[in-house]
């Protein structure tokens, strides 16, 4: 039986992809024996057991880099999650150990690299994430995402672009189907709006400033605020029956074949979504991204007439003005739709898992 190890997490867009990847080997593998490692707490910890695979987590964290007594720990949390790893791995025994990315994979995949157990790495970003950037030259392959990420990895005979696989869950409904499932009206432009797993702060706040104006244009809304602002967004659209408020949308799918434009950050895993789901968009990067990743990943659906950028800053003075003059234009949005469509790699998923079973066929030799 094959045996892999998937570990990633602390946001969607690191352990999303191992989901996707975990589905495509089940397609080719159905006695695969699958395990996810990651953290306690985080969304890994809900969403994994919820897909049907087994979770164990580590006890580690990232290091801030403003001043936080909570760095004090991080010495200590590193060498008891590597410790945690060995033991994890040791008793798995998996073939192939696949690292997607965040904090809590930076551990696991080193300690199996050290153990002689094959590793892949799978990142979604254009600027690779520091636990690429650091493995990447221990590991067996590196899977990128974005053509851009190649110049930021130091070994280069090991990289492949194969695109960031979405999970198989991910189904595309019928338009009308998709409304009836949030109750909202099929004669009625739809804008989804979300700021990845966690909320987007500033996202929100531009939002409940224009709400009452895009309701009485006769604007629809799917809002997926973050934990944080839920209650806050929730009490402002009280008695709106156009705007549906969630805290964090499982049915996302539906979300993305309900609307007719989207507003978002642009994570590689959003990227991918949007893509493959073909939904015009209005690209707002997190400004703090590392190296400005998050700008350089929307600039590709940009300068292909897929979506539009907005920057954090403008979001306030100019969000409204974006939205009504792109969702109020079918012959832009239909434009859009298509642009957007061509963009996706729905293979991506497959490509890696067969990169997997290879690398346990060449264990196994």
């Amino acid at each position: 039986m094959v045996r892999i190890m998937i570990t990633g997490g602390g946001t969607g867009g690191h352990i999303f992809p191992g989901i996707a990847i975990a589905d495509a080997v089940k397609r080719i593998e159905p006695e695969a024996d699958i395990i996810f490692v990651g953290t306690k707490g985080k969304i890994e910890s809900r969403v994994v057991p919820k897909a049907g695979y087994k979770f164990v987590p580590i006890w580690i964290s990232g290091f801030r880099r403003s001043l936080d007594l909570r760095n004090l720990l991080f010495p200590l949390k590193l060498i008891v999650s590597l410790i945690q790893s060995f033991l994890i791995i040791k008793k798995f025994k998996p073939d192939v150990v696949v690292g997607t990315g965040g904090y809590v994979s930076g551990p696991v995949v080193f300690v199996a690299s050290l153990l002689g157990v094959p590793t892949l790495i799978q990142e979604q970003n254009s600027y690779p994430g520091i636990t690429t950037r650091l493995l990447s030259t221990l590991v067996d392959e590196v899977h990128i995402s974005f053509e851009a990420s190649r110049k930021y990895l130091k070994k280069k005979d090991n990289v492949f672009l194969t695109g960031n696989p979405i999970r198989s869950s991910l189904k595309i409904y019928p338009k009308g189907e998709a409304l009836k499932f949030f109750g909202l009206d099929e004669g009625k432009k739809t804008l989804f709006v979300f700021g990845g797993s966690t909320g987007a702060r500033s996202i929100n706040e531009a939002m409940l400033e224009i709400i009452d104006e895009l309701v009485k244009r006769d604007i629809q809304v799917i809002w997926q605020t973050g934990m944080l602002d839920f209650e806050r967004v929730r009490n402002k659209c009280e008695g709106m029956r156009e705007v549906k408020v969630f805290p964090f949308l499982d049915e996302i799918d539906y979300a993305y074949s309900a609307c007719d434009l989207v507003v978002c950050r642009a994570g590689a895993t959003t990227i991918s979504e949007i893509t493959y789901f073909g939904v015009p968009s209005i690209l707002v990067p997190y400004p703090f991204a590392a190296a400005n990743h998050q700008y350089e990943n929307a600039r590709v659906l940009s300068e292909n007439g897929a979506g539009e950028i907005l920057l954090d800053s403008e979001l306030k003075s100019k969000l409204k003005e974006k939205i009504l003059n792109l969702i109020t234009d079918d012959q832009k949005l239909k434009m859009m739709r298509e642009k957007a469509k061509s963009l996706a790699n729905p293979e991506a998923g497959d490509m890696i898992a067969k990169s997997i079973l290879k690398l346990v066929r060449g264990k196994n030799v």
